[in-house]
């Protein structure tokens, strides 16, 4: 059975705890003299460690002052403002369907003016056909047990989708060159979605690199994510989403980024891999 919700929030509370407690046991101070320096009691000092008591955004800055750790006072900040839902179980998400997930990231994804996307799996939702969503949300929607309401979560995704041509977007797609040859649909919904994918390297505000198979690894192979701009990441796994906010977890995101997109094909030489994994499908 996963975690209550309320057992998560506590574990996020004791992770930042347990952080403050190694800042201020670094600085080789006491829980008292911690106190003195930022101006209250001990026995706030002493909630806060153990998990008591929630610090303000105010208190981990004293903390961190107090304790000579400014640098690390943003990660914490951000650490502390994740909310339950930073981490939350696909089941929870789409109990109510797969047509209110799509439409749940729409204003995220309005106000969002660079994407950056990598994927191993499936062709990014941004670039999907219908035909080929139709077949990935039926594929979840069975394997998940959720509510079978595909045909109205493709047209969300497909309205959502509508930032890829408002202009006022940018987008940086790395695939993996198995993302062209997984066949999760039939091969004529696949030739459609290879030729829609070969026509969106054309707009202006998207760029495409594929990973071929042959390509020597520097960064290997990981899991699907997306960067939005430079504060938010969402990552995600076979039970669960994460949303990750903390300046290091963006950065650490954002270099594997920019590793990958550096082993991938660009141009024409990635359009001959699309149309080769076209000519696959006989």
């Amino acid at each position: 059975m996963p975690p209550h919700p309320s057992s998560r929030v506590q574990k996020a509370r004791e992770d930042l705890a347990g952080r403050l407690r190694e800042i201020r046991k670094d600085a080789g101070i006491s829980g008292r003299e911690l106190a003195v320096r930022c101006g209250w009691s001990e026995s706030k000092s002493s909630r806060i460690e153990n998990a008591k008591t929630p610090p303000s955004d105010a208190d981990i800055r004293a903390w961190c002052q107090a304790c000579a750790a400014g640098d690390q006072t943003p990660d914490l900040i951000a650490a502390n403002r994740q909310s339950a839902d930073a981490h939350v179980q696909w089941k929870r998400l789409q109990r109510t369907g797969l047509r209110r997930l799509q439409e749940a990231t729409g204003d995220l994804y309005q106000q969002t003016k660079t994407f950056r996307v990598y994927v191993s799996d499936v062709i990014p939702g941004f670039l999907q056909t219908s035909g080929y969503a139709a077949a990935l949300l039926s594929s979840i929607a069975g394997f998940r047990g959720t509510p079978d309401d595909v045909s109205d979560a493709v047209v969300a995704r497909m309205r959502r989708n509508g930032v890829l041509t408002s202009g006022a977007h940018r987008f940086s797609f790395v695939l993996e060159e198995s993302v062209l040859r997984y066949r999760l649909c039939s091969a004529e919904t696949m030739a459609a979605q290879l030729g829609h994918l070969l026509g969106a390297m054309e707009l202006q505000n998207i760029a495409v690199g594929i990973i071929p198979f042959s390509t020597q690894r520097n960064v290997w192979p990981m899991p699907t994510f997306t960067i939005f701009d430079e504060g938010r990441v969402h990552a995600d796994t076979l039970d669960a989403a994460s949303t990750l906010t903390q300046p290091s977890q963006v950065e650490l995101y954002a270099r594997a980024f920019e590793g990958l997109s550096r082993q991938a094909t660009r141009g024409a030489a990635a359009r001959a891999l699309i149309a080769g994994a076209v000519a696959s499908l006989g």
